[in-house]
């Protein structure tokens, strides 16, 4: 009667709401059929709702859950078996697996070894006392200590679990198959795809017991598990052939977020989301723990890989993941495309977007905590026809560099820049493309000027790092505070240094440039080729020349190009004439000893390890200014510049090849003739 009253008293948006979250519980289930959560739920609404055929079935397959047992194919509520009850052998073996490994059930495993003569008494204690404090498996502390051979381990976990055994050096696994999962969950789970035959994927794996991982694997296929056993050293030794070396173990990163669930943290509150009619399905789809834990994979992965973006990305029929790593984009992983909106939505909630529009660019952030380091990540996602693409922008302050010195100027231009930043008025402009380095050429700047008696004042889009004593205002252009609106603002904060984080638009340059007409020393940054060309970009903004050459103290162009790898750096014999036809000009060196990587760990086998910049430093002179007020040529200006010390980014770069800091090929890469 209660259960009659409560469906009664429920009005149709109520009911209507009940039953779509009762559906998304049952896609839960239906991928992974020992999500009790989910199951929990479902029992909760059936009740509600007075369905007592249903809330029957979700009883059954809870207490299917709670035996050690997987429900059966009729009483379960998905629409197929759970992953751990797949297969011709699963049955056997879900009949001895409880849903997670308990201490009894190491006992029982241990006695039976010892039943079988397979190791003694006195040395299953001796592995059970090292095991304490351990993540690691009984079966394989006993190897790992000579009680026990693989072999050995391998045919009494066959004959145990009615598992069939394989042996992975006899096999030639199809690449199509492997592609099924990536290289960083078949490490963290220490698994492998064997064979794919229709809707069913034979995994090979050390422990046939493992529920959680053939759940995993199944949620992430969408494919029947049918479980092999094969030792746990040959499983490794194929993920290391078959995947390659991926750089940092995901799987060691994975069981620190397992065992410390605050190393990472999302800091700030989330935003309640109301309105359309998928939100709620999106943000529960995003909360599930599988997508939950890949999301974190892959932020805390990009953070060990010292990547500086995020990027994902959907296609027709595949999503994947990349990472710019030291400036070049390396495709990481390709989730299945079916968890494309739930990845997105999960990206969304963090960075407290609107998870219900998809129509229209966002822009958002996340703090995240990894470790006791607070590290920000800026979040832009844009509609493509195939779905959002996100790309999160990683600014983590610890690998801030502030030093000057250890930028890259070679010691002419870093006088030069000095010398400017000391001036009492002016303008400094950076140029570069997204990604140059150009915020942390500006913010050591400011920090090598900052003490107690300057006024500095900083507009920014956005700001990507906190700096102590300067006053940073973030820009939004939806309420009207623009770079040129906060520069009015400024002149009337009495400032002494003001850091415009990009000159846009005529507004913007007309303000500034009055501004270091007007006793104020003006840092900014603009999109172009090389410090010649701005000039030409500022005249065709509609700054009138006179303005310009009396503004102007110095211009700086930089990029950013990659280091040789320090730990696998190896010389080989060149000549400086062969750097000729790249623009180098000569001194005299005749042959040469150039560096390059032979690939290791550490650089993911790239040879190329952290980055350096390359500057290009234009001091405005006399001369300049003269050629700037008759509207000369760039080509002109710059062969002044030239015969009075610049270097162009080439013949820098090239200088850096002949100090055995990068490549040419890196060079080509980065820089024009």
């Amino acid at each position: 009667m209660a259960q009659a009253s409560d469906k009664a008293s429920f009005s149709a948006e109520e009911r209507q709401s009940l039953v779509e979250s009762a559906r998304l519980c049952e896609m839960i289930v239906e991928a992974n059929p020992s999500d009790t959560g989910a199951l929990e739920t479902l029992k909760e609404i059936y009740t509600k709702l007075g369905d007592r055929e249903r809330l029957g079935q979700v009883v059954r397959s809870m207490a299917s859950l709670a035996g050690g047992r997987p429900a059966a194919a009729g009483a379960s509520i998905a629409s197929r078996p759970p992953p751990s009850a797949r297969g011709a052998s699963g049955a056997a073996a879900a009949g001895n697996a409880p849903p997670e490994r308990r201490p009894g059930a190491m006992w029982r495993l241990g006695d039976r070894l010892v039943a079988e003569g397979l190791v003694t008494g006195e040395q299953l204690q001796r592995a059970l006392v090292a095991q304490k404090g351990t993540r690691d498996k009984l079966g394989s502390l006993l190897v790992r200590m000579n009680y026990l051979t693989e072999d050995k381990l391998l045919s009494f976990l066959s004959r145990q679990y009615s598992v069939p055994s394989i042996t992975l050096s006899q096999l030639d696994i199809d690449p199509e198959v492997i592609k099924l999962i990536p290289g960083q969950l078949a490490e963290r789970l220490q698994v492998l795809p064997v064979k794919r035959n229709g809707n069913a994927l034979t995994l090979a794996m050390a422990d046939p017991t493992n529920v959680l991982a053939l759940d995993d694997v199944a949620f992430f296929t969408n494919l029947q598990i049918q479980p092999v056993v094969a030792s746990e050293a040959s499983i490794r030794q194929a993920i290391d052939h078959l995947y390659g070396n991926q750089g940092d173990r995901v799987a060691d990163m994975m069981s620190e977020l397992e065992e410390a669930e605050g190393d990472v943290q999302v800091l700030g509150g989330e935003d309640e989301f109301l309105g359309k009619t998928d939100v709620f399905e999106l943000k529960e789809s995003a909360d599930e723990a599988p997508v939950v834990r890949l999301m974190n994979m892959v932020l805390v992965d990009a953070i060990r890989r010292g990547a500086s973006d995020i990027h994902l990305e959907p296609y027709e029929k595949m999503f994947r993941v990349r990472f710019r790593i030291d400036g070049v984009l390396h495709e990481i992983m390709g989730p299945p495309k079916r968890l494309e909106a739930a990845l997105t939505s999960r990206v969304k909630i963090m960075a407290n977007l609107d998870i219900a529009e998809r129509r229209l660019p966002q822009d958002g952030r996340i703090k995240l905590r990894y470790h006791q380091r607070d590290i920000d990540f800026r979040v832009s996602t844009l509609p493509t026809i195939f779905g959002e693409k996100t790309v999160m922008r990683i600014l983590d302050k610890e690998s801030l560099q502030l030093d000057l010195t250890k930028l890259g100027f070679d010691p002419w231009s870093l006088e030069q820049f000095n010398r400017a930043i000391r001036c009492p008025y002016g303008m400094i402009m950076i140029t570069g493309p997204t990604g140059s380095g150009k915020t942390t050429t500006l913010y050591s700047a400011i920090n090598t000027i900052n003490s107690p008696d300057i006024n500095i004042m900083t507009a920014e889009d956005p700001v990507e790092y906190n700096l102590k004593g300067v006053n940073q205002l973030q820009v939004n252009d939806e309420i009207g505070r623009t770079f040129a609106a906060a520069l009015r603002s400024f002149l009337r904060q009495d400032p002494d240094v003001v850091l415009v984080g990009e000159t846009r638009d005529l507004e913007t340059a007309q303000i500034a440039i009055r501004a270091a007409l007007t006793g104020h020393l003006v840092l900014t940054t603009v999109h172009t080729n090389d410090c010649p060309s701005t000039v030409a970009r500022l005249l065709d903004m509609g700054i009138p020349p006179f303005l310009v050459s009396s503004a102007l103290l110095l211009i700086l162009a930089q990029r950013l190009a990659r280091r040789v790898c320090s730990d696998c750096k190896e010389p080989y014999e060149g000549d400086e004439e062969s750097l000729l036809p790249y623009g180098h000009v000569p001194e005299g060196l005749g042959k040469v000893a150039f560096y390059r990587g032979k690939g290791c760990q550490t650089c993911n086998f790239t040879g190329m390890k952290g980055r350096v910049a390359i500057y290009e430093v234009m001091p405005v002179s006399q001369e300049i200014r003269d050629l700037i007020l008759r509207n000369a040529p760039t080509a002109e200006i710059r062969e002044v510049a030239q015969s009075q010390g610049m270097r162009s980014l080439r013949q820098n770069a090239l200088q850096k090849v002949l100090e055995g800091v990068t490549t040419v090929d890196e060079v080509l890469r980065v820089t024009l003739g």
